[in-house]
């Protein structure tokens, strides 16, 4: 009966068990303490279990575009074609996306703000983003009506998209009408739509109502040009309308997914921010030919040894 009762060692679990619980952890400690607790942990977390649904946003907002594409590789690398979710910022350029669409066969949930990627590209790989359900293409000023309609015809199950503009970024835009009427004509399966501050008319988000009978929510705040009849509206039962006109212009009413105000503070703080890795021991890290555990030793290493006033956990 003793014998029943006992609890298992935590290094007996296995490895996908560990994984669940390893990806509640902040990114640091994962690759930098785990991996030194037991052999087991270590072979978790080298291997894909904790790494279907990789989240870097708050970590790749300031880092350089070298030290996002070295970190995307490897955490793409180790889900081994299992990767769901991947939310990543300011992506530096087409060969990262592409890289992204050649292990996104099991990929549902795509958030990339800020990133430069151009229309060609998204023309080019769409095919391979057709399993996404959600795609947050925020701030990503390189990229319009074309990228969106590649997107809209290839991905036949996506239901929230999130394409929302800083004004500022707008003010040279005679029209966006040509993104409204791709998400129109190729989108009719949305039921979650955030448009914000894009210079698009009436008549164009009509057609978004119009062809995308299941949306629920539209998020139009900023789009001073659209003026919707409260009448009309009332036509699409269960919709909401949040934006110029709308009952639901205030800020409270946004989603609570909304990407409008995560990014505000970006480019006025950045040069203030401190980063929380050591980029240069990162770099030395992946130039060098080594192993992935040296790669994770030595992550570890620079984060206590050179940034001691970080308050990093120590070593097991």
């Amino acid at each position: 009966m003793e014998e029943e009762n006992e609890f298992r060692s935590w290094d007996e679990l296995i490895p996908d068990a560990l994984g669940l619980i390893f990806r509640k952890l902040p990114l640091q400690e994962t690759l930098t303490v785990i991996p030194r607790v037991c052999k087991s942990w270590g072979r978790a977390v080298a291997g894909p279990y904790c790494w279907q649904e990789v989240d870097i946003m708050e970590w790749s907002k300031f880092r350089t575009p070298e030290t996002i594409t070295r970190m995307l590789q490897m955490l793409v690398l180790r889900s081994s074609g299992s990767l769901r979710k991947l939310c990543v910022a300011g992506l530096p350029n087409d060969q990262s996306f592409s890289f992204i669409a050649d292990h996104a066969n099991s990929l549902r949930t795509l958030r990339l703000p800020r990133s430069e990627i151009s229309d060609l590209i998204v023309e080019q790989v769409a095919a391979r983003l057709s399993t996404l359900t959600y795609l947050d293409v925020s701030y990503c000023k390189t990229i319009g009506g074309p990228a969106l309609e590649a997107i809209g015809k290839h991905c036949k199950h996506l239901r929230k998209l999130q394409r929302c503009m800083y004004g500022w970024e707008v003010l040279d835009k005679v029209s966006q009408d040509d993104e409204a009427l791709a998400i129109a004509a190729t989108m009719p399966k949305l039921n979650h739509l955030e448009i914000l501050y894009l210079r698009i008319s009436t008549e164009a988000v009509c057609q978004i109502l119009l062809k995308c009978p299941e949306l629920q929510l539209l998020d139009v705040r900023g789009c001073y040009s659209v003026k919707l009849d409260e009448r009309f509206v009332k036509k699409f039962s269960g919709l909401k309308v949040i934006g110029p006109g709308s009952d639901n212009e205030g800020w409270d009413e946004c989603s609570n997914y909304s990407v409008s105000s995560g990014y505000l503070a970006w480019d006025f703080v950045a040069s203030v921010m401190d980063d929380d890795f050591d980029e240069e021991m990162l770099d030395e890290a992946w130039e060098d030919d080594q192993s992935m555990e040296d790669v994770e030793m030595r992550f570890y290493d620079g984060f206590y040894l050179d940034n001691g006033g970080f308050d990093w956990p120590l070593s097991p």
